[in-house]
């Protein structure tokens, strides 16, 4: 039996979801699409043969919707998770699961711990690189984890966006990597600047955020929105005796004139193609065969986003370390502890 599948938003991210459902994910179609923009929302429903509607609510309590992704604005995210918890649906929401850690504790305060209905985007967990990398750091070839350096930089960034909305949209990727990898907590967190960009005016760029998990190992973070030369995104575990870092993905290596290179993607979906891809297939799978899925919960996405809010508060408090608040005292007992 196919999954029905109901797109919420339209973009870049929306519309690749809906590609992908409909062309590589073995058991789901796409049964409606929504968007404001009705003529987008026309456009890309009639590419894979879906209805399509301009409110969201009525995707969600339409009957021919077993299980919903949320790909709009992220202000859109906590209030749509909450509709299709009320609604019974599974729900695949973008990452971040809402823009503050008091919409997130609203979200997984609805769920059924028994039963969760939200999985949030946190595709990254299912990037081969990533997931070779975890395995590396607990293998015992490196020895215990010391540090972690991160960085994420891309071509551009959106206009009318803040310094804040680059930890919650953007950096909140690493928020969430690194203490998976780590299998630890974060539990204090620090924000740093120094000179930002002459091409940008409305943030700073870039940041340094500075972490400390549970098991005392620090990570850096740099990220940069408009580093102008393509998407690059890099982690590295150094450890007692040796070190593992992810290795850039590309299709070829050009040698030419006396050089040796290759070319970075434009944006994200490139490179983490396939990561979408193996996220999707897990969720179709899990629905269809009524197993837990393993993509991050509606705990984990308030997990990073409890350390989203140290980093903006420290952010505005001349970079103090801040410490985060746990997920334990604030879900109201439903869940326990790092989930992940």
């Amino acid at each position: 039996m196919s999954i029905r599948v109901g797109v919420i938003g339209t973009g870049v991210m929306g519309a690749d979801h809906v590609h992908n459902l409909h062309f590589t994910v073995s058991g789901a179609t796409v049964s409606v699409v929504a968007d404001l923009d009705q003529d987008r929302a026309v456009s890309v429903a009639s590419a894979v043969g879906a209805r399509w509607v301009t409110d969201p609510l009525e995707l969600i309590n339409d009957a021919d919707v077993d299980a919903v992704v949320i790909a709009s604005h992220d202000s859109t995210h906590a209030d749509l998770s909450l509709a299709a918890i009320e609604g019974g649906k599974p729900v695949l929401c973008e990452k971040p699961l809402a823009v503050t850690a008091q919409d997130c504790r609203r979200v997984v305060a609805a769920e059924n711990p028994e039963s969760p209905l939200v999985s949030v985007g946190f595709m990254r967990r299912f990037d081969p690189g990533y997931v070779a990398l975890k395995a590396e750091t607990h293998s015992g070839r490196i020895g215990d984890p010391l540090i972690v350096h991160c960085s994420s930089r891309t071509v551009s960034t959106y206009p009318g966006g803040r310094s804040e909305s680059t930890v919650t949209n953007s950096a909140i990727h690493e928020l969430d990597i690194v203490p998976w990898i780590l299998n630890s907590p974060v539990v204090a967190a620090s924000w740093h600047c120094g000179r930002s960009s002459s091409l940008v005016t409305d943030r700073q760029d870039p940041q340094v955020i500075m972490l400390r998990t549970a098991d005392g190992v620090l990570t850096t973070v740099e990220i940069f929105l408009n580093a102008r030369y393509g998407y690059d995104t890099r982690c590295e575990v150094v450890g007692e005796i040796g070190a593992a870092r992810l290795a850039e993905p590309v299709v070829i290596h050009t040698d030419t004139d006396r050089s040796h290179s290759y070319g970075y993607a434009a944006d994200w979906i490139p490179r983490f193609a396939e990561s979408y891809r193996r996220q999707l297939h897990e969720w179709i799978d899990a629905l269809s065969t009524g197993r837990p899925s393993t993509l991050a919960t509606a705990a984990d996405g308030l997990q990073a986003n409890l350390v989203a809010a140290a980093v903006i508060k420290s952010m505005h408090s001349e970079g103090e370390t801040v410490s985060v608040e746990s997920i334990g005292d604030v879900s109201r007992g439903l869940f326990d502890g790092f989930q992940g």
